[in-house]
């Protein structure tokens, strides 16, 4: 019986360890045009987040004509290695990608040409990576507007754009399906992001419609990656807020969803547990930098081991 209990009380002891082996949180950005790089800020509890390094950044980007480093995208796979994407520039019809074990510490960056079969694309812009897991492979996502398609919303976006969700695999980032359209909800649409809540996959969506002005977040269930997707909700994203660059997680029993309020120059937050009801904790978030130039923009919030953070302030 004594055995038993021990192995019990072991047992329970060990899961409150696992669980705690990834509670901290992890926020990867860019700031001002992104010309420097990677930067990360750390959390506890998905709340109070303070920038790692002083501000530093961790990557300097070297591909894509402009030599930028936008929307960083981090993914953590199953054998401990981390996979980056980003917006290399304004134009590429490719993206940025690296590797690295402990984020200090990098692979030779790559430009991915998602888009070279398509010469007249105009970017490829937000690009998001997600592991999959029942496929064993890694999902590619992003927003590109090639001229001529989807006629019935030209015109709707600024200047000659008009977004749709492009997508490619791979399971080694040596060999990648060829790309192909991922996602078309019937406008102009950018930013996409999952999150797993509730034991479902969920794609958060931006409409990028500017005729007439919409700017906002939508979700859409899907009981896979790739689909198919359910009917889109109502928008989720304060009104009359511009915002971009939605990520989220979920923590504990809440979804949350970080955006950049892009016109008014500030993240903001909103909080679900049902992805239906939505509450703004904007007001309870602390971003560091807040209305300065160096703020935070347009990132991705991932869950990492606590020994993780605790490595990254050691290395500052």
């Amino acid at each position: 019986m004594r055995r038993a209990l021990a192995a019990a009380l072991l047992a329970v002891a060990c899961a409150h360890t696992a669980a705690r082996a990834a509670d901290a949180y992890l926020f990867t950005y860019f700031i001002q045009n992104g010309e420097d790089g990677l930067h990360l800020a750390a959390s506890t509890d998905g709340y109070h987040w303070d920038k790692l390094g002083n501000g530093r950044s961790y990557l300097t980007p070297t591909v894509g004509d402009a030599r930028l480093m936008r929307d960083p995208c981090i993914v953590r796979g199953p054998d401990g290695i981390y996979h980056m994407v980003w917006t290399s520039g304004w134009k590429d019809q490719h993206i940025g990608y690296a590797s690295s074990t402990d984020l200090l510490h990098w692979s030779a960056q790559r430009a991915l040409p998602v888009m070279a079969h398509e010469p007249g694309t105009l970017n490829a812009w937000a690009p998001e990576i997600v592991y999959d897991a029942p496929r064993g492979e890694y999902l590619i996502f992003w927003s590109s507007t090639v001229p001529g398609r989807f006629a019935q919303t030209a015109g709707t976006s600024e200047d000659k754009y008009n977004h749709r969700i492009y997508a490619t695999t791979t399971k080694d980032f040596v060999t990648f399906t060829p790309t192909r359209l991922f996602y078309d909800p019937g406008f102009s649409v950018i930013d996409a992001t999952f999150v797993r809540a509730n034991g479902q996959q969920h794609l958060l969506v931006k409409d990028e419609t500017r005729h007439p002005p919409r700017k906002y977040l939508q979700v859409v269930a899907a009981p896979d990656l790739h689909g198919p997707f359910g009917k889109l909700s109502a928008p989720i994203s304060p009104p009359g807020v511009w915002v971009e660059g939605p990520t989220a997680i979920q923590i504990g029993a809440d979804t949350i969803v970080y955006y950049d309020a892009y016109i008014d120059k500030r993240y903001g937050a909103l909080r679900s547990r049902d992805l239906v009801h939505w509450e703004d904790v904007s007001q309870q978030m602390h971003f560091p930098d807040e209305g300065t130039p160096q703020r935070m923009r347009h990132g991705t919030v991932i869950a990492v081991p606590e020994a993780l953070l605790d490595r990254l302030r050691k290395a500052n």
